[in-house]
């Protein structure tokens, strides 16, 4: 799909979004909400640097990023940091390094956690394994199944968090590796189908952890015409009590997240921030004292 074609598809605005049953001008008028914002990135694909030239010039870099980052913190210190995957591939700091750097720098951004794209395996398997140790931040992975492989242990399907109260769960979903990976840097890691593994996690997230906040950590893509794939889109039309899926692998550019009706009939907020680090998304959700909760988004460019 086009960039335009994804623009013109992203209906949700700066405004309030109800994810509740509660109205919008009540969280207008309200002293005692509770502010959670979520920020995040995906593909950025080892860019360290600040673009240079190009279309994309004086934008970008991770220097910028961590005080763009910062300084949202303090403003809002119920704040996470997530990325949709694609850590790895892209410049020469990825080839010198091996994702090393990458990792190191994320940890010191105090990302919180992170799930795994298609090119986190350009070094094979072992070369993510390998890196790991400079991960200070959780690895969350839900349909891949690295029981057989070195991978095992080192991720969760889901992680909670605790921000002021609120308990926030996030679970991770990889694209299907087979035609995008070679069998050989994969090894026998099995993909699990990405919409039975969502039913399970948000079941075990709202009835079991009591999540106030349900969050997908998606590398599956957008969406895709003419096409029985799963795409972020048709997962959170198909599914229930997810209410942010933040995406990754299509590079999409979307200045604000998109609504979507689940099964359910309620909202979904779907959003992703391109690539390269160029954009930093902005999610901010508001509880009430009920635990009702509305959002607005946004993507700021770094």
């Amino acid at each position: 799909m086009k960039r335009r074609d994804f623009i013109q598809q992203a209906s949700a605005g700066t405004a309030l979004v109800t994810l509740g049953s509660l109205g919008l001008q009540s969280f207008t008028s309200l002293n005692n909400t509770t502010k959670i914002t979520i920020l995040h990135t995906n593909d950025v694909h080892s860019h360290i640097d600040t673009f240079e030239e190009g279309r994309n010039a004086n934008k970008g870099g991770v220097a910028r990023r961590a005080s763009l980052i910062d300084s949202i913190r303090k403003e809002n210190p119920n704040t996470l940091l997530l990325d949709a995957g694609d850590i790895f591939q892209g410049t020469p700091y990825f080839n010198y390094y091996g994702g090393e750097l990458e990792f190191k720098l994320m940890s010191k951004l105090k990302y919180d956690a992170a799930t795994i794209g298609n090119h986190d395996f350009d070094n094979g398997i072992d070369g993510l394994f390998a890196q790991l140790p400079h991960a200070k931040f959780q690895f969350i992975s839900a349909n891949y199944d690295f029981s057989n492989t070195i991978m095992d242990t080192q991720t969760k399907p889901y992680q909670v968090f605790q921000k002021n109260g609120i308990k926030i769960g996030v679970f991770g979903l990889g694209i299907e590796l087979n035609g995008l990976v070679a069998p050989n840097m994969f090894k026998e890691t099995k993909y699990l189908n990405p919409l039975e593994i969502s039913q399970d996690m948000s079941r075990i997230l709202k009835t079991e952890e009591k999540c106030d906040l349900i969050i997908c950590l998606s590398h599956l893509g957008y969406n895709y015409r003419n096409s029985n794939k799963i795409s972020d889109l048709s997962l959170a039309k198909a599914t229930k009590d997810i209410d942010l899926i933040i995406g990754g692998h299509t590079h999409t550019f979307l200045p604000k997240p998109t609504i979507v009706k689940n099964s359910d009939n309620k909202n979904v907020l779907v959003n992703q921030v391109g690539c390269y680090g160029i954009y930093l998304g902005k999610i901010d959700f508001y509880f009430d004292s009920d635990k009702n909760k509305s959002a607005n988004g946004t993507s700021i460019i770094v």
